[in-house]
């Protein structure tokens, strides 16, 4: 039977097409996939312990399977207890640091005044506007925070829910996996997720322990300098940074502004540059020696996909966009039609390999 080779514009069309579909259905289908899919990362986690319990101390799977999720409960149950012990420090102190931002702004508005000679009165009357539906709008933020902590809560009980069974049948789901493809690819099979299984894990445990270390880093760099809410704000910076790019920058933003209301803007520039210098500690010494570069991705895919996720499902899709992107490379490397997308996704290419890339995406 002769093949039919489509033209190019129809498969860009039929491209565009299925990820308009994919993208519709994922946003439909966002309280539902949104814990699985996190409960599939979980899972790969947690995979070791739950195999671990069955072989070494005898228990059934099932068992097995909800001690693990029982172990996942108690990390994340630590962290949600210590970030809420800080903040209700800050919320403690919101009236103080209101006052002390008003003051603040005061002071910055007589700078710009003497300094630039801007109209004092429009100066101040736009600051004063500005000021104050932004400390109003923290009361709206705090109500909706609340508001919505029951979905949060749902949405982490069916997270939760989706890991057990994950783990309890994964085996099943391995023998599906191996039965929608013929038996000649069982062992490009076997290996696809065997190698996803072990970059997901090596990027899930190396994240968490370059959070931890960037946490007591920052702890310990903010309390040294003086800055109040120093842990706060470094277990803010160590869970932003999961958040490539863009987590750093959330994290300096709201270190400058806390530190620019309760101390000075000379303190706050001094912690804008602290900041850098950890990031650039982080991007060329931890993030390569803890995480690793086992799976190299390009940057711009990167932010690309952090962009769509935000956009989709919001900072559940920040989080998860990174490590399925690193699924789909894995996928695409190991599949002859589907190498060229996986060399698009990477770091590094060779000149040779570009030419030979642009080739087969387009059939040139």
């Amino acid at each position: 039977m002769k093949e039919i080779i489509l033209p190019f514009y129809a498969r860009i069309a039929f491209i565009l097409v299925m990820i308009i579909a994919m993208g519709y259905l994922a946003i439909l289908g966002k309280e539902i996939l949104a814990p699985l899919l996190f409960a599939f990362l979980f899972a790969i986690l947690l995979m070791p312990a739950a195999s671990f319990l069955e072989r070494r101390c005898r228990m059934k799977r099932g068992l097995a399977a909800l001690f693990s999720v029982l172990l996942l409960v108690i990390i994340v149950s630590l962290v949600l207890f210590l970030l809420g012990n800080q903040l209700s420090n800050l919320i403690s102190d919101w009236p103080m640091l209101k006052a002390q931002i008003t003051n603040a702004f005061h002071d910055l508005q007589l700078w710009i005044y003497h300094r630039f000679n801007i109209n004092a009165n429009k100066q101040i009357t736009y600051i004063n506007d500005s000021a104050t539906k932004m400390l109003a709008s923290t009361a709206s933020v705090i109500g909706i925070t609340l508001l919505t902590l029951s979905s949060t809560l749902l949405f982490y009980l069916f997270t939760l829910l989706f890991t057990f069974f994950i783990l309890l049948n994964r085996r099943l789901l391995f023998q599906f996996l191996l039965a929608l493809f013929n038996k000649q690819h069982a062992d490009t099979i076997f290996e696809i997720t065997r190698q996803i299984q072990r970059i997901i894990k090596q990027y899930i445990t190396g994240l968490f322990l370059q959070m931890c270390i960037l946490t007591v880093i920052t702890c310990i760099v903010l309390s040294v300098m003086g800055v109040k809410y120093a842990i706060l704000l470094g277990m803010l910076t160590g869970i932003f940074n999961v958040v490539p790019y863009i987590g750093i920058f959330t994290a300096l933003l709201i270190s400058v502004l806390i530190t620019f209301a309760t101390a000075s803007a000379a303190k706050a520039l001094f912690v804008a540059i602290a900041f850098l210098l950890i990031h650039s500690l982080d991007g060329n010494i931890i993030m390569p020696v803890v995480v690793g570069g086992k799976v190299k991705l390009n940057a711009l895919i990167v932010m690309l996909g952090i962009i769509i996720g935000e956009m989709i499902w919001g900072i559940p899709g920040m989080f998860l966009c990174v490590p399925y992107i690193a699924m789909l490379k894995i996928v695409f490397d190991r599949i002859d039609d589907l190498r060229p997308w996986g060399i698009l996704l990477g770091d590094e290419i060779s000149m040779q390999k570009q030419v030979k890339l642009i080739k087969n995406i387009f059939r040139i």
